[in-house]
């Protein structure tokens, strides 16, 4: 075992004097490869925690939202449906939500106004407001400052800032504006004894299916949307915004799996001059093609770890730059999410099998090739 040890490491040694004595091309090629380990870890990481944020988002999202449509349009909701879905079997508790959109003329985006429940940390006295972590960096607002919003019918609104939403929920909070359900009606001209949609919590979770259908059946002009629902389309979401940076680095995987093909196909001359020489001094083939073989897994080893590493700094800690605007939306109102790294191992061994195997294994047919020829046909021209 011992004396294996020593051939490899041996054998390694020699692979990096010979790396060495071709730097320039060493170099580029690192570079190259790292480079689109680089970009295809940084679309993986940022998807993989940017999911585990949207579920752990979620987790305080009501059980079953029910919405009433009208023409397939959303519609507001008579109070007197809150109290025949809390009066189901299953359904411990229901709440009639009010929110809304607004459009500010100011900022040329987009709110979302809403109304907390009664009796919890968010709820709002009348005349103040608690608004999310993106609309107060972008409108500059201080506590000791009112809040300015035109209403829809002219009327200028000013509410008391009570406190900004912490930056940890701005991925769904960054827009949110939070009113009194006195202020919300009278800034929207709301009716009174309507809501926006009813949120219903459900005492068994694995019933969540079954109290929808008997909400549908007892209120046919309505839907029902589970939490699993809204889970599902956020993933559709990144899944497609995930597809859209992958298909715009098809050409740096394509040039990758080009360079790793010509790679394949042959050796430059001077390398097959060294394996001739290394035939003719007494080197066996498989010691050549395990030199080799040491080359090519350095080579893609070094690129997977230094990539991999650029990609975690540039996700986790430098708010990913380069694809920002396609993975998180075009918004005027960009959240700036603290992202908390969730590590797939599924995700590294797919990326490692995709990008380190095939170069390694791409060296080893070439170089078996030139190891079996004889020497002095080799140091005469290689064919």
């Amino acid at each position: 075992m011992r004396s294996w040890i020593n051939r490899q490491r041996y054998l390694i040694d020699f692979t990096l004097l010979s790396l060495r004595r071709r730097w320039g091309r060493t170099l580029v090629l690192l570079g190259v490869y790292t480079l689109v380990v680089f970009l295809l870890a940084s679309v993986m990481l940022f998807s993989s925690a940017i999911r585990h944020q949207a579920q752990a988002s979620l987790v305080q999202a009501p059980d079953v939202v029910v919405q009433r449509l009208i023409a397939g349009r959303h519609d507001v909701m008579p109070a007197s449906a809150v109290a025949t879905v809390a009066g189901l079997r299953g359904v411990q508790s229901a709440t009639g939500r009010l929110w809304g959109y607004y459009f500010d003329t100011a900022l040329r985006a987009n709110y979302t106004i809403m109304v907390p429940p009664a009796g919890t940390s968010e709820a709002v006295a009348a005349g103040h407001a608690i608004v999310g972590a993106t609309i107060a960096r972008q409108r500059g607002i201080r506590l000791t400052e009112p809040l300015v919003l035109e209403a829809p019918s002219g009327r200028v609104f000013q509410f008391l800032i009570d406190r900004v939403l912490p930056a940890t929920s701005e991925l769904v909070s960054g827009d949110l504006v939070l009113l009194s359900d006195t202020d919300f009606r009278t800034f929207f001209d709301y009716p009174p004894g309507q809501y926006t949609d009813i949120a219903a919590a459900v005492v068994n979770p694995q019933e969540r299916h079954t109290i929808a259908e008997k909400i549908v059946r007892e209120l046919p002009e309505t839907r029902a949307i589970l939490r699993d629902d809204v889970l599902r389309t956020y993933e559709s979401v990144f899944d497609w915004r995930e597809g859209i940076v992958l298909v715009v680095l098809a050409g740096a995987v394509l040039a990758f799996a080009i360079l790793a093909l010509d790679k394949a196909s042959g050796l430059p001359a001077d390398e097959v001059r060294e394996i001739g020489i290394l035939k003719a001094i007494g080197w066996d083939t498989g010691d050549v093609v395990r030199m080799k073989t040491w080359e090519g897994g350095l080579i893609s080893l070094t690129a997977f770890l230094i990539g991999y590493v650029a990609a975690y700094l540039h996700v986790f800690h430098g708010s990913l730059a380069l694809f920002e605007p396609v993975l998180k939306g075009w918004s005027v109102l960009y959240p700036r999410i603290e992202l908390t790294p969730a590590i797939d191992g599924l995700q590294i061994a797919t990326l490692f099998f995709f990008t380190v195997v095939p170069y390694t294994a791409a060296t080893v047919v070439p170089v078996w090739r030139a190891a079996i020829t004889d020497p002095e046909t080799v140091m005469r021209g290689w064919p």
